[in-house]
């Protein structure tokens, strides 16, 4: 079985809906040098590269007496329809382009490479070019994006009922009365898909609550556990709760499904500000399509992109609930939160927040770190993970609500805590029993 073969039937057992296409392999090289030249040669690059789509009418391969799975077609198209990767191949090199990665988007029938332009031509021209042409959908950069958060040192005290040891320590944990809304709910039932950098499944306060892990940046890098923040994320909103550990997530019996679509830069140590891109974060996108989760945490954005947002729509149509932390321009033009249906949340301050959008504790908020760790962190990042955590709350009680009537929940039920309206879960979780009316 050719290496080709293979690769694309493990994708296909991993039931991804979207994957690069196979490339052959860089000759060996006893020098570094050259391996490295060779990897830089196959990775997108956010300042010189396009996305480009066509339209990918998928039809099932051919099957003859004696063929395998796949039939007879042509290695370099098992994922893709042959007319698509045919029309990407006529156009790369028509405008002298070099292809980086290509994978179909199923559920919105399209085709899409990275390419990168030739030498000494404008980027912007080419998309010009490229968009007048007839077999183009979708031309535009391949864009860089990033998390919201900021490292910090210090934090409060606090609470009650909890056997973990730095429950008292959780700032947004008690400013929402997390633990007053955990009698009547836990999150149980729900999945939570964090599209995010990689998260440390090994810590201690997070197995269990892992469903699965896909690495949509550098498959078999073994990086991902020592991400700091898709860890941090993942921390405020499934950490296990009484098991003697650590802190309390806000659903601590919801589960989380990871798909690593940003990484931090080689030189930024882990620790630094996480970056993605459109090829990442839509592959990522793609993927969480196929899967039942019915919250999907983005704390991250960036410049307006139109393929992210057909992939987002696809989303919301299918009546996901998109959490969005707000970028700290405080600005809604742009991916994520520039979508109508996504729920956007800022942290909380004394400000009054731009209509429709939510405040939530954002600010030295203790969570999980790699390596069994916890520290301090701050950003609308987590933010929108506390309110990914208070939704879980609430679709484990009713499963059927819709974003809609999520979001206008969380907006009346907010409360001011220490001068500061922001979100309840308690408040919220009260309202949806129907113990009583929340004053408005």
């Amino acid at each position: 079985m050719s290496m080709r073969t293979a690769a694309f039937l493990a994708a296909a057992l991993l039931g991804l809906s979207a994957c690069a296409r196979v490339r052959p392999a860089a000759p060996s090289a006893p020098a570094q040098a050259l391996q490295r030249a060779a990897i830089a040669a196959t990775t997108p690059d956010s300042r010189r590269d396009i996305v480009l789509a066509v339209a990918n009418p998928l039809a099932p391969p051919p099957m003859h007496a004696g063929s395998n799975l796949l039939g007879y077609a042509a290695s370099k198209h098992y994922v893709a329809g042959q007319h698509a990767a045919s029309t990407v191949d006529a156009l790369a090199r028509q405008y002298g382009l070099h292809e980086i990665a290509a994978w179909p988007i199923k559920p919105l029938g399209l085709y899409c490479a990275v390419l990168e332009p030739p030498p000494g031509v404008s980027r912007d021209k080419l998309i010009e070019a490229l968009a007048r042409d007839g077999r183009v959908q979708l031309a535009q950069p391949l864009q860089s994006f990033s998390v919201y958060s900021s490292a910090s040192t210090d934090g409060p005290a606090g609470t009650r009922r909890y056997n973990d040891p730095y429950v008292g320590l959780q700032r947004g944990f008690i400013a929402t009365d997390a633990g007053a809304a955990q009698r009547f709910a836990l999150g149980r039932g729900v999945d939570v898909a964090v599209v995010d950098t990689g998260v440390d499944a090994s810590h201690p306060d997070l197995q269990g609550r892992i469903l699965g892990t896909h690495d949509l940046v550098d498959a078999g890098a073994g990086g991902a556990s020592r991400d700091h923040h898709g860890t941090e994320v993942a921390g405020i909103i499934a950490a296990d709760r009484n098991n003697h550990l650590g802190i309390v997530g806000m659903a601590p019996e919801a589960m989380l499904s990871v798909y690593k679509a940003c990484w931090y830069p080689p030189d930024g140590g882990g620790a630094g500000i996480a970056r993605c891109d459109s090829f990442t974060l839509a592959k990522a996108l793609a993927a969480v399509i196929d899967t039942p989760a019915r919250i999907v945490n983005l704390s991250l954005g960036g410049p307006a992109d139109p393929l992210l947002h057909r992939l987002l729509v696809q989303l919301l149509n299918q009546g996901r609930i998109v959490i969005a932390a707000m970028p700290p321009s405080g600005r809604l033009d742009g991916f994520p939160d520039d979508t109508p249906g996504v729920i956007v949340v800022r942290s909380s301050g004394a400000s009054e927040a731009p209509p429709g959008v939510l405040s939530a504790p954002g600010d030295d908020i203790l969570t999980t770190q790699p390596n069994g760790g916890y520290d301090f962190t701050s950003g609308t990042s987590m933010a929108a993970a506390h309110v990914s955590g208070i939704v879980a709350l609430l679709l484990s009680m009713s499963p059927n609500l819709d974003a809609g009537s999520v979001h206008d929940l969380l907006l009346r039920t907010s409360k001011t805590t220490d001068g500061m309206l922001q979100v309840n879960a308690h408040a919220a979780v009260d309202a949806l029993r129907g113990a009583h009316e929340i004053p408005r």
